[in-house]
């Protein structure tokens, strides 16, 4: 039958195991942080990449609509004109 020493030296070696077993969660959960950090870091820095381009994709597709409004009513008053000195 086992003794309260042996009782007690198998709580106490529990006891370290969980203390060891907290302490690599803790490890753990620093990694986790750091990696949630680099990675919040790089979608940010990916997230202004992004906007500057659609930025001036947009500016140039405002001038592109520009000119071709330009043109259509160039070739409309052309063709009004045409009509119109008949």
């Amino acid at each position: 039958m086992p003794t309260v020493e042996e009782h007690s030296r198998g709580f106490a070696e529990l006891r370290d195991l969980i203390i060891h077993l907290n302490s690599r969660v803790d490890a753990l959960d620093q990694k986790l942080d750091r990696f949630r950090e680099e990675l919040s870091s790089r979608i940010d820095t990916l997230d202004a990449r992004l906007s500057g381009r659609i930025d001036s994709l947009d500016e140039k597709i405002s001038r592109y609509f520009l000119w071709t409004i330009g043109i259509q009513i160039t070739v409309l008053l052309a063709v009004i004109g045409a009509l119109l000195s008949k």
